[in-house]
């Protein structure tokens, strides 16, 4: 690595750094201000909000903010070296532009690492902290207490509570369906009442009826008062927040697209968009920093203001275009995958374009 490279990373971090810090301590201040009241009325201690929330906060906020800062990050320190003639300097030393922009890629790419770990392993289990409090210190309490769920246990296999209660692992008028290949039911087992027995690891029911249909559709009924009985199903698959996917790890949330697709719970849409999201919003970093060099190394009359102003309508024009193909591909057609590549592959192209323009 040569000077000039050492010159522009070190500008790069640093400028990137000082950003963020200062935001973060603007944001931190604000929501202090908004929540003081909750924290005091729930007797948090100055300790607990530190480090249970604010310490859980800013990872997922340097995640999310991440491209917008590294691209007026660029803008700024970047303008300022064209105002400075250094940029001149450089190229007309015989550096070509394509070499100028190699400390921009080192940079881009040690950012992008941090920001894929962030997201992938660190975020999760900081979101579980930050949710824990936020349900003890600043929201109502969290509801225990669901109606009518219904899901897919496994292939074939459809079940269904018309209420259940998180706390009790209590679920009431149960129904558990099994249906052959040619979507026939061939078992249907009801009981008024359900609870889970941690000791035995089997379902207490109330009022159980079995219901099977032979092949040639002659039917049995079985009715006991109380059974001691297997579904296949745990008190977890009952509760909707156990499965907020903003709290799992990467390999766990592989798991629980697995297991919803199986499910049909009409939730995989959700965790494929937070999974792409999280592999393929590195790469916004590296778009965000070769637009901010070609639209900043050009030596311009509006000077900073100017580049500013350019680079700050794109970058809400990037955030926005994410937010509309999320949209499309949570309620419409697109596939989450392309929700989440499209804006990368758009502003991927506009930034080589820029690039290809810039004066050299």
């Amino acid at each position: 690595m040569t000077r000039l490279d050492r010159y522009i990373l070190g500008k790069y971090l640093k400028t990137f750094l000082l950003a963020l810090a200062l935001i973060i301590v603007i944001v931190i201040t604000f929501d202090v201000s908004e929540k003081l009241d909750k924290f005091i009325s729930h007797h948090a201690t100055f300790g607990q909000v530190v480090t249970d929330y604010y310490f859980n906060f800013i990872p997922g906020f340097v995640n999310l903010y991440s491209p917008l800062f590294i691209f007026i990050s660029v803008l700024f320190f970047t303008s300022k070296m064209a105002g400075n003639t250094e940029i001149i300097a450089i190229l007309g030393s015989g550096i070509s532009y394509r070499r100028l922009l190699r400390p921009y890629f080192y940079g881009s790419l040690l950012v992008a690492l941090v920001v894929l770990l962030l997201g992938n392993f660190v975020i999760p289990l900081s979101n579980r902290h930050l949710i824990d409090f936020e349900e003890h210190y600043v929201k109502s309490k969290a509801t225990s207490y669901y109606s009518n769920l219904h899901f897919q246990a496994q292939p074939g296999v459809q079940v269904y509570a018309e209420s259940y209660d998180v706390k009790k692992a209590r679920g009431f008028k149960f129904c558990r369906e099994e249906m052959d290949a040619e979507g026939h039911m061939r078992r249907r087992e009801t009981a008024d009442i359900i609870t889970y027995d941690t000791a035995k690891s089997l379902w207490q029911s109330t009022g159980y009826t079995l219901r099977t249909i032979d092949s040639r559709g002659n039917e049995t009924l079985d009715r006991q008062p109380t059974a001691d009985l297997d579904f296949g199903i745990v008190p977890e698959d009952f509760d909707l927040l156990s499965k907020r996917i903003e709290t799992m790890p990467t390999p766990e949330l592989l798991e629980h697209i697995e297991r919803e697709t199986i499910r049909g719970t009409g939730t995989v849409k959700e965790a494929k968009i937070e999974l792409y999201q999280r592999l393929l919003n590195p790469l916004a970093i590296f778009v965000m920093t070769f637009i901010g060099v070609a639209i900043a190394s050009r030596k311009t009359r509006g000077g900073i203001g100017m580049h500013l102003a350019i680079g700050i309508t794109l970058a809400f024009g990037f955030i926005v275009f994410m937010k509309v193909t999320t949209v499309f591909a949570t309620g419409g057609n697109l596939s989450p995958f392309m929700a989440v590549l499209l804006p990368q592959l758009v502003f991927g192209v506009a930034a080589v374009y820029l690039i290809h323009k810039a004066p050299k």
